[in-house]
């Protein structure tokens, strides 16, 4: 049997801004931990406030990576430059690819009650950065939702479950797992993932314990994993968490603000293209 991983490292973020004054807690991207190759930003925002989400994310631009934003709760209209416009509800799942460049909009769709959810920024290969912009973006009727015999519910983003359910999106360039998992009281999960992947879990309710030594994972906790090709988690009370997973690109990361590449000359170019219209 492929070795169960155990947690390597455990961060709870840091309180960010971002947008028009939307509050969150950036669990990846930070001092504490920049990246997990190939994942280089995790936001987590949840608020019942409306002045903590009302002002959104106005139209910006982005180069040479994908978004990721998963809802829990909430309503959120997105529009770009090119004419696509569509809302991601609780459940749905937009996975764009910002590619060569895109100007985009992320708004709320409502006016109060609870927004929660998280958006992840996956790194492109040098090969695919400056590929055409895209969307793969599913209502939840159209995210497979498994149930188990004990109770468990996996929402299934991206990768496959072992017991044959496939996620809606399809990235061939790192392979990612990305699942939202309801364990009830008692329950134990199992995963098999790549031997070679990064991956890591976030408890959104409850507690985990994870692994064969059962190291505990609590609430709004992201528990990096070791190596090894199965995940394993045990809830006493029950849990809801995600488990993320992508094989690593090992390139060189330049960063500026909203694009990433692979070098500085790539970032200053970047900025000169969305300063000249060229997105």
């Amino acid at each position: 049997m492929p070795r169960v991983r155990e947690i390597a490292a455990t961060t709870s973020g840091m309180p960010a801004t971002d947008g028009d004054g939307v509050r969150m807690t950036r669990i990846i991207g930070t001092p504490e931990l920049n990246m997990l190759d190939p994942f280089l930003l995790l936001d987590c925002f949840e608020s019942d406030q409306p002045q903590d989400y009302i002002g959104g994310f106005p139209s910006h631009p982005h180069r040479g990576f994908e978004t990721v934003t998963y809802l829990l709760a909430g309503r959120m209209r997105h529009k770009d430059n090119a004419g696509n416009e569509g809302v991601i509800e609780p459940g749905g799942v937009q996975w764009m690819t910002a590619g060569r460049g895109i100007v985009h909009s992320e708004m709320p769709e409502q006016e109060d009650g609870l927004l929660r959810g998280f958006q992840l920024w996956v790194n492109l290969p040098a090969r695919a950065k400056m590929t055409a912009p895209g969307y793969q973006e599913f209502p939840p009727s159209q995210t497979p939702l498994e149930t188990r015999e004990d109770g468990t519910e996996i929402r299934v983003i991206a990768g496959t479950t072992d017991l044959g359910t496939e996620g809606a999106v399809r990235n061939d360039y790192v392979r990612p797992t990305y699942f939202d998992v309801t364990l009830p009281a008692g329950a134990t999960f199992e995963q098999s993932v790549g031997e070679d992947d990064n991956a890591f879990l976030f408890v959104i309710d409850g507690e985990l314990a994870v692994g064969e030594r059962r190291q505990r994972l609590g609430r709004r906790l992201l528990g990096i994993l070791g190596t090894g090709g199965r995940v394993a988690a045990h809830t006493d009370e029950g849990a809801r968490f995600l488990l993320v997973s992508a094989q690593p690109l090992r390139e060189p990361v330049a960063r500026g603000g909203p694009f990433v590449m692979n070098t500085r000359d790539e970032i200053v170019q970047a900025f000169d293209d969305y300063r000249h219209n060229r997105f």
